[in-house]
């Protein structure tokens, strides 16, 4: 007789966890490789980090910098477009280029504060008196303020001053060449500069009327050629303006001989007093018609300027 056994039921399997999504993972992994990408440059190599940009380094003072920029003694003026258009006394526009293409060595330019004040006279006479031995030099000699045409005719005609007389009554040279008065004025300093054929600045000074004058004449005995070869020597002052030390001035007071007069120093104060002198009849006709030729050829230039444009 055949005995049946019951099969043993079968062990029950664990059920196998849910697969996890797919789309998640996928989108990790895409994120992890475009952040390596991304950090990466050509050829596996990390990108190096941006290099700061250097500052632009500051214009020299040779006539493109700032307006109101100093220049000096060794630089070399970018001469195209350097001062802008001034005007002659006599109502003729002109570039500073311009002026020294016609110069022989070059230009003595010096710069006075205003036109028929002591100190500027003096200044003025000085260069007048000197004149020969500058031009002999082949520098050509011209005044600069920001009087008007008018002041400055007035002024030229009364000293008979040899040279012209520039007139900037915006700046622009004066502020080119660094002479302009500090402020929000548009006032000369007292000075001279000396700028040879080639552009290159050779004096650069602000001083007195005689040391203006000095620094012209010594530049000329030491580095400028002339055409005698001669040393220049200064004329006296002129003797309209004479100039007096103080130590040659002393008190009338008995009790205290040692006390001597203070005089003014007429570089301290650029608000001086004109000069109070009567001009002879001639004098007054010809700086009058003088100062109407420069006020209707400056009206001219300026129509036809208009015209032009």
């Amino acid at each position: 007789m055949v005995e049946l056994r019951k099969r043993p039921p079968p062990k029950e399997t664990a059920t196998p966890a849910p697969a996890a999504k797919r789309g998640g993972a996928i989108k990790k992994l895409a994120e992890k490789a475009k952040n390596a990408i991304s950090s990466k440059g050509a050829g596996g190599q990390k990108k190096a980090a941006a290099a700061p940009v250097p500052a632009a380094p500051a214009p020299e003072a040779n006539g493109s910098a700032g307006k109101d920029a100093k220049i000096a003694v060794g630089d070399t003026i970018a001469l195209d477009g350097f001062g802008g258009t001034v005007q002659t006394h006599d109502g003729t526009s002109v570039t500073f280029k311009e002026l020294l293409d016609k110069s022989g060595n070059g230009v003595a330019l010096f710069t006075y504060p205003r036109a028929s004040t002591p100190g500027c006279t003096n200044q003025a006479c000085l260069f007048r008196d000197n004149y020969d031995a500058i031009t002999g030099a082949s520098l050509s000699v011209f005044g600069l303020s920001t009087d008007s045409p008018k002041a400055n005719t007035t002024f030229a005609v009364k000293q008979k001053l040899p040279y012209q007389l520039l007139c900037d009554p915006n700046a622009t040279l004066t502020s080119a060449i660094g002479m302009k008065k500090p402020g929000p004025g548009k006032s000369t300093t007292r000075g001279v500069v000396v700028i040879d054929k080639q552009g290159i600045v050779r004096v650069w000074e602000q001083a007195g009327p005689a040391k203006t004058l000095d620094a012209v004449l010594e530049y000329i005995k030491t580095s400028g050629p002339t055409q005698t070869g001669e040393t220049a020597v200064a004329d006296a002052p002129p003797a309209e303006v004479p100039v007096v030390s103080v130590d040659e001035v002393k008190s009338d007071d008995p009790v205290a001989p040692e006390n001597k007069l203070e005089l003014a120093d007429p570089d301290t104060k650029m608000d001086e007093v004109p000069l109070i002198t009567t001009p002879s009849r001639e004098e007054q006709e010809a700086a009058t018609t003088a100062a109407e030729v420069g006020e209707t050829a400056a009206k001219i230039d300026a129509a036809v300027g208009e015209l032009k444009s």
